[in-house]
């Protein structure tokens, strides 16, 4: 049987408020299992000003099973970071020998509870739960399931037959597959456009999401339009500026979000400020990027290519002309009549970091200003593919596209491989699968447990709110589709996964059809319109129908607590709960038969109490005495929900 352990994270069921002001007062609340102690203290240990100080709580009641502690703290810095300190009695008797981790007894120990987990030494500041007082994203931030659209690959509308192909477009059928090899990989053009994205705006509403995500709309060089000539205009290519406000127009009018992508860590080779400065230094916009010869001829480019010059946010000017103020153009798409309701940022984990230089701080918090200022019902998401904690503190990004908090371990635990071969960009072969850019041989071969491990580790120092505006994206544009080396059985536990954790349910335009491709640059894969009734396609458009269904209709999924109730090599069971409804989810890989404690819900159940709703899979639950056990059928993701948790009214301070 699964030990309960002491718990607390930032949601509404154990925190006050999700939006203090500095000055604030916040109640925070941890549970203690009944039995757990006895404990001959409880604290809370804050680091205002980076100096600790330490809260008493007190014993607040007892519900179904656990016992909780409440203490009041004031908010005195803009991130506030605090964990909790457990001090047990001398003498512990069995049942908290038994609890103790590696056996060991309890008996006068102390331990500490941070974001991390629970620990019998001491823990580190980056760790530590963290309240934010910094403007929030909007709530909708967080309800939010995402769609992704690579413009040029997602549909042709009847306009698109009157575009001239490029001069630098490699023309494709919509038929054709996508070329692996340069210059196909970037120059292969679909000639994809906004007015069909309009016209199947239906199919993202019957899929239930709710924010189109649109990778960049300016004129450029390229399929991917990385490489922007111009951030003040939309490609003609693409219907130009009137198709965008068709199609926000259009969103909107469905309930749909949209935002854009901008690359504030370099502009193409072709943009209009980088052709002004080239060659001419005394240009206004000489000081724009990074010039490494007096006559401005030779730059740096992002990760040394020369058609993407990187930005020197040292420059005023730019920053005026791009982040700062009304006038900006940060602004100018958030404003009638385009009305943007966010940015994702690309490599944002890069921007304004040049050597020796850091001022990516700076960059984001202008952004963020300005996008206060002109709209604050807006978002910003970074793109920071590895460790984005140091970014991610509150303020100003509201969440990232990241990858080792969930999408790596995901396909680590849930694919399995098969051929790997794939042809890479300069038309060799390469006889590893493709993991994120990572030459470690492949893809990794993890547990259920690294899953969770890796989950964990990789939000530990990310602030609650924060981590609900990140994003769980099975893949994206930059990566391989997960179908690639998955089974189809394995799609509705990795989607399951994606909707019923904290953070933003991703799907990529094309992952409901079952697309597949080998790398970040295949998986640009066309649509295929006209295969939704297909028996390769139908069953998988069913599971993302169903399980984004369940996401929009059960609020806790989106800004619930989180439990781990028990991990193994093949299995998970864990809780998202609150005080109106708790969420049990089981996703295995294997079959699972799991006895866990009676009080493992924080629920009453039996006769007396409630009996839990399964929604989805192949499961069962019995209550007994005993305790709480789970069965479930090999592959299989099973959800129920219940009453909210039980707990004593919070006390509020000076009441």
């Amino acid at each position: 049987m699964d030990a309960l352990l002491p718990h607390h994270d930032g949601s509404a069921l154990h925190v006050s408020t999700q939006t203090p002001a500095i000055g604030d007062t916040v109640t925070l609340r941890l549970r203690v299992p009944v039995g757990y102690g006895p404990l001959k203290a409880v604290r809370v240990r804050e680091n205002p000003d980076h100096e600790p100080r330490w809260t008493d709580a007190r014993l607040t009641g007892t519900a179904a099973g656990w016992d909780w502690w409440q203490a009041d703290i004031v908010v005195e810095n803009p991130r506030h970071g605090y964990r909790w300190l457990l001090v047990h009695e001398a003498g512990a008797g069995a049942s908290e020998a038994e609890a103790a981790p590696a056996g060991r007894g309890h008996a006068g120990r102390t331990e500490w509870l941070n974001q991390s987990g629970l620990h019998s030494i001491e823990t580190l500041d980056s760790e530590d739960f963290a309240l934010l007082a910094t403007p929030a994203a909007p709530e909708w931030l967080a309800e939010t399931v995402m769609y992704q659209v690579f413009p040029d690959r997602f549909a042709r509308s009847s306009a698109a037959n009157a575009h001239a192909k490029p001069e630098w477009a490699i023309a494709a059928r919509w038929d054709e597959p996508v070329d692996p090899v340069l210059p196909g990989r970037s120059k292969q053009f679909y000639g994809g456009d906004l007015d069909g994205i309009t016209e199947h705006l239906d199919h993202l509403t019957s899929l239930g999401v709710t924010m189109l995500y649109l990778t960049p709309i300016f004129p450029a060089r390229s399929n991917h339009r990385y490489d922007a000539s111009s951030f003040v205009d939309v490609d003609e290519l693409l219907g130009g500026r009137e198709a965008l406000i068709r199609l926000v127009g259009e969103a909107h009018a469905r309930g749909l979000k949209v935002i854009g992508d901008l690359t504030t860590n370099h502009s193409g080779s072709a943009h209009e400020w980088f052709q002004a400065a080239l060659g001419k230094p005394d240009a206004p916009e000489g000081d724009f990027y990074y010039f490494t010869n007096v006559e401005h001829t030779e730059y740096v480019g992002w990760l040394g290519t020369p058609s993407l010059p990187k930005f020197n946010w040292n420059s005023t000017e730019l920053r005026r002309r791009f982040i700062e103020g009304d006038d900006s153009v940060v602004a100018h798409w958030l404003k009638e009549p385009y009305n943007f309701d966010g940015w994702r940022v690309d490599v944002a984990n890069m921007t304004g970091r040049m050597g020796a230089e850091d001022l990516n701080e700076e960059v984001r918090q202008i952004i963020r200003r300005t996008m206060e200022d002109v709209n604050p019902d807006t978002v910003l998401l970074a793109e920071s593919t590895n460790d984005a904690a140091s970014d991610l503190q509150g303020d100003a990004w509201h969440g990232a596209m990241t990858y080792p908090s969930f999408t790596r371990p995901v396909w680590g635990w849930l694919t399995e491989p098969g051929d790997t071969s794939h042809v890479t960009a300069d038309g060799s072969i390469d006889r590893e699968a493709w993991f994120f850019g990572q030459p470690i041989g492949g893809i990794p071969n993890y547990s259920a447990r690294d899953f969770a491990e890796m989950t964990v580790r990789f939000t530990a120092s990310i602030p609650w709110r924060i981590r609900l505006g990140n994003m769980n994206a099975l893949d994206t544009h930059d990566t391989a589709r997960f179908r690639t080396h998955a089974p189809a059985e394995n799609v509705p536990l990795a989607l399951a996964l994606s909707v019923t954790l904290p953070g933003v349910p991703v799907v990529f335009a094309g992952d409901e059809f079952g697309l597949s491709g080998d790398d970040g640059e295949m998986s640009r894969t066309p649509i295929p319109w006209g295969t939704e009734s297909d028996a390769a396609v139908a069953p998988t458009l069913d599971v993302y129908r169903q399980l984004i269904a369940l996401r929009r209709d059960l609020p806790t999924l989106s800004h619930g607590g989180l439990r781990w109730l028990h991990v193994a090599d093949d299995s998970l069971v864990f809780v998202r709960e609150d005080a109106v409804a708790t969420v049990l989810v089981v996703v295995a890989r294997s079959p699972l038969t799991v006895t866990l404690p009676a009080n493992a819900l924080g629920v009453e159940l039996g006769a007396d109490g409630a009996s839990p709703a399964f929604l989805s899979g192949e499961a069962t639950l019995a209550s007994a005495a005993a305790g709480l056990t789970l069965s479930t059928a090999a592959r299989t993701c099973a959800i129920w929900t219940l009453p909210g948790v039980e707990h004593p009214g919070i006390e509020l301070p000076g009441a």
